[in-house]
């Protein structure tokens, strides 16, 4: 990566990045990312008037849910959903003194479909909720390689199913339903849109895609571009298709013509009909061209499509160095497309 061309705010807080190789020992690698990502959000101030409840969605239909929570006594009972696979844990997050239904967005988090969680997601859904003004729920998916594709796109599409047959319990607008998450988090948004476009089960009206990872084939030029250990990189981004895809898929000549649009969502040969989409990325992201070009087809099948593409920013800057001002600008800008997106001015 040059770093001639990442902004030099960034560029000076890469200096403490430690390289390292995530896949040696994957489990290695989730504890001391989860360690990292804990020490960063402890440096930042509360979020305040944010309120927090746990919720599972149990593995079979039929049953009332339950909640773990401690505030789970005051709660309702919500339905569960008939569908098959195993118990989903979700965690929402409402505005403090919520007095009308709002809008909701399922939140996915981010981490190459093999690492991250719903509890490393804590502070910046708390942010999300509180700088929108809306539901937020977020979903505990079960990570690639133990359960790759379908399993994590089913759970995500689960929980969006109990969000919509919940909505009244929950407090959301059931015409205002949308989804969003961070790189492979807006992966799995953008695969759960076009199952929810073709199911015609759940209407969206926006997607919320953070620097998505969508395109399996690792062939744009910027693909090639990221080879610096320190950030999310291109035998990072090899390896977490290999295990995803749940396939040899780890060389430059090894593309494979069946991989479903679901799974990678620049697969899919129709956008049409997809709800308003926003894409925001870094220039110095191994993603930037995918992105680009999936907001260019988008727009092209006439989906209201809003890209914005950072200058310096490598992937996730936003949120790995959020004191910035380019990630607080960045910042800014996801929030206030997300109200564009929920909270629409009429026509």
């Amino acid at each position: 990566m040059d770093l001639n061309l990442v902004d030099p705010e960034l560029a000076l807080a890469l200096e403490k990045f430690p390289p390292g190789d995530l896949w040696t020992d994957l489990n290695k690698s989730r504890q001391l990312i989860a360690k990292m990502r804990a020490q960063l959000m402890a440096q930042l101030p509360p979020v305040e008037a944010v309120e927090v409840a746990d919720y599972q969605i149990p593995a079979t239909s039929g049953h009332d849910l339950e909640l773990s929570s401690q505030r789970a006594p005051q709660s309702p009972s919500l339905r569960s959903v008939d569908l098959e696979g195993p118990e989903i844990q979700v965690r929402v997050y409402r505005p403090e003194g919520q007095a009308t239904d709002l809008p909701a967005m399922l939140w996915i988090h981010g981490g190459g479909y093999c690492l991250g969680s719903l509890q490393q997601d804590d502070y910046l859904a708390r942010n999300l909720c509180k700088s929108v003004g809306c539901v937020l729920v977020s979903v505990e998916y079960r990570l690639a390689p133990e359960h790759p594709f379908p399993a994590p796109v089913e759970d995500c599409y689960r929980a969006l199913k109990w969000l919509s047959e919940n909505n009244k319990q929950l407090r959301v607008n059931p015409a205002a339903l949308s989804i969003g998450g961070i790189s492979a988090g807006a992966g799995l948004a953008a695969g759960v849109a076009l199952l929810a476009r073709d199911r015609a089960e759940i209407k969206l009206i926006f997607q919320f895609l953070l620097c998505p990872m969508i395109d399996d084939r690792n062939v744009s030029d910027s693909s090639y571009m990221i080879t610096d250990s320190r950030v999310w990189n291109r035998d990072s981004n090899l390896m977490g298709w290999k295990y995803y895809l749940g396939r040899d898929h780890n060389s430059d000549q090894q593309q494979y013509q069946d991989v479903s649009e679901y799974a990678a969502a620049t697969r899919a040969e129709c956008l049409a009909d997809l709800p308003a989409t926003y894409i925001a990325v870094g220039s110095v992201d191994a993603f930037v061209d995918e992105n680009r070009d999936y907001a260019q087809r988008l727009s092209a099948a006439r989906v209201k499509t809003q890209l914005e593409i950072f200058l310096g920013g490598f992937h996730a800057f936003e949120f790995t160095v959020p004191d910035a001002e380019i990630s607080k600008r960045a910042r800014a800008e996801h929030y206030s497309a997300a109200k564009r997106g929920l909270f629409p001015l009429p026509d």
